[in-house]
């Protein structure tokens, strides 16, 4: 069954409605300076509400791997790495922690991809890519590309995915998960009504052998 991801959660009604329906995984944006970061009190208090059967994903930009094993990696499931984190970094980080690590690549062209899968990770995710942000802009992923190279790691799909075209991006791609932030929010924040209908509407496209 194809894997959902809810990222971007800041407050304690992103919980509620998290635990609710079910996603496979949280992510929490724990570097600083952006749209959706949180503090370190935050997250704790945020990550002590959420059910234990969902996984925890921080995501992190550029962060000095020190702030990651000392504040952050007990408490994670996984470690999403969105910056231009190289394959030193990521076995350094390998060593010292227990957490499943990803990392995200922001995509122009074919070989982005390529080279990302041959970083020492556990997963990709694939979002689109911006100028002016490290992701969650909501634009979406040319797919087309994904004809152009050969993956061989299990990848999340991410960039503007919403419950009108996320079952032709699954069918297209094959991808083990799909991940949301914008397009389950209204007018900035987590919408339990658009949560509720992107998680029904992969299960039951999965159940039918999407």
């Amino acid at each position: 069954m194809t894997k959902i991801k809810i990222c971007g959660m800041r407050r304690v009604d992103d919980i509620l409605y998290v635990n609710k329906h079910r996603p496979d995984y949280a992510g929490f944006i724990l570097s600083e300076g952006f749209k959706r970061t949180v503090d370190m009190d935050t997250f704790c208090e945020l990550e002590s509400r959420l059910d234990k059967d969902i996984k925890r994903v921080g995501v992190f930009v550029n962060e000095p791997i020190e702030n990651i094993l000392k504040s952050y990696a007990d408490k994670l499931d996984v470690i999403q790495l969105h910056g231009e984190e190289n394959a030193e970094y990521i076995d350094k980080l390998r060593e010292n922690c227990g957490c499943e690590i990803w990392k995200a690549v922001r995509v122009k062209c074919p070989e982005d991809i390529k080279k990302a899968n041959a970083l020492p990770v556990h997963k990709l995710l694939i979002d689109s890519f911006s100028a002016d942000s490290y992701g969650g802009t909501g634009k979406r992923v040319d797919l087309d590309v994904f004809s152009q190279v050969e993956i061989s790691k299990p990848f999340f799909l991410a960039g503007g995915l919403n419950a009108d075209n996320v079952c032709e991006a699954m069918e297209r791609v094959k991808p083990y998960g799909v991940d949301f932030s914008s397009s389950v929010e209204t007018d900035g924040f987590k919408d339990e009504n658009k949560i509720k209908r992107i998680v029904g509407t992969i299960r039951n496209n999965t159940e039918r052998g999407i």
